[in-house]
């Protein structure tokens, strides 16, 4: 592990941060873990017959899945980065799936950390939101690829972050079945509801339900121990998607990044966004540019979240909502200043 990743598994467990308010959340308001869960690699069984499969240290790439069991068959939600980490998972799926096999897969969103691994169950039914299902041809892994050969401090953090992640056998597996705001399974006598809740941080995030067990797999909408960052937005959707979230629930919930959580994980991220919208909006009422304001903004013990160099697209996101006059900044442009904001300078 690098020094970098070692420094993002440090930040697993989430130090106290301010709220909307300026006060300190309590420790108890910060009980990610639920308890008895071990953040480590491998499968994990929460809910009866429910399980997370977790990629520590949960930082970019670094990503979860699922495995909702029913009577002789499962659901997959989600598969990973890259081909070989997606086998690997399989394989350690194999004393499940041998007598409950995959049917279908389920992909949370576009980003391929969520779904370039679909290639290996490409038989099978792959659904994803119909918002999703647009983005992901135009996602695939040679804009990751070109990323990471650029010179300079970008391509430096850019092979820092995504080095560990192989793409040389990679031919992305689109979604077969799509839908809109909510679609109704049953896996195996085994009720599932998938839940479209974006446009946040991209525009088809959607999350499974799992109400016989109270499981929730919220995909990227939660980040756990690092930075959500709002490619989509607007923020206050992402609000509203937690609110959601929050209103089912859960007993068990495992994240896009990070350790298996539970309601009050759904809390933290919901606050670090209200705080980054109050922040955001005091500096644009008193005439800042978006570039000020992310410089000036303090994230207090939010600043020791993993990735907190997102800020950079954060403040922006609320930008664009507050004056849609607002330059759009390319994704290549933010990727650079969330890695000079993260000490990748040259």
């Amino acid at each position: 592990m690098s020094d970098h990743h070692a420094a993002h598994a440090a930040h697993v467990s989430v130090p106290a941060g301010p709220d909307t308010n300026g006060h300190v959340l309590t420790d108890q308001h910060l009980a990610h873990l639920h308890p008895g869960t071990i953040y480590k690699k491998g499968l994990h069984e929460v809910g009866d017959g429910c399980f997370a499969w977790l990629e520590p240290d949960g930082s970019w790439g670094w990503s979860n899945a699922g495995l909702i069991t029913g009577d002789g068959v499962s659901i997959l939600v989600d598969t990973l980065f890259d081909v070989p980490l997606t086998r690997n998972m399989l394989d350690g799926m194999a004393s499940i799936t041998s007598t409950k096999p995959i049917s279908t897969v389920f992909n949370t969103h576009s980003n391929g950390d969520h779904w370039f691994g679909n290639q290996l169950l490409a038989d099978r039914e792959i659904i994803a939101s119909a918002k999703a299902a647009a983005e992901m041809p135009e996602a695939g892994p040679e804009r990751l690829v070109a990323l990471r050969e650029l010179p300079g401090p970008t391509g430096d953090f850019a092979r820092e972050i995504f080095g560990p992640f192989d793409w040389t056998d990679c031919t992305p597996a689109l979604p077969t079945r799509t839908f809109d705001k909510q679609l109704d399974l049953q896996i195996g006598g085994v009720d599932v509801v998938l839940y479209e809740l974006g446009p946040a941080h991209t525009n088809g995030d959607t999350v499974a339900w799992v109400p016989s067990t109270k499981t929730l797999y919220a995909g990227d909408l939660l980040f756990i121990g690092g930075t959500p960052i709002i490619w989509a937005g607007p923020l206050s959707n992402w609000v509203a998607a937690c609110d959601f979230m929050l209103s089912l629930e859960p007993e068990f919930v495992v994240p896009g990044h990070g350790p298996v959580t539970d309601a009050g994980g759904i809390q933290v991220v919901r606050d670090y966004l209200t705080y980054v919208d109050t922040e955001s909006r005091k500096r644009f009422e008193a005439g800042m540019s978006a570039e000020e304001a992310i410089q000036d903004i303090d994230l207090g013990d939010f600043g020791l979240l993993a990735e907190h160099g997102r800020i950079a697209q954060n403040v922006l996101s609320v930008f664009y909502e507050l004056d849609p006059e607002t330059r759009r900044r390319d994704v290549l442009e933010v990727f650079a200043e969330i890695g000079r904001l993260e000490g990748f300078t040259g």
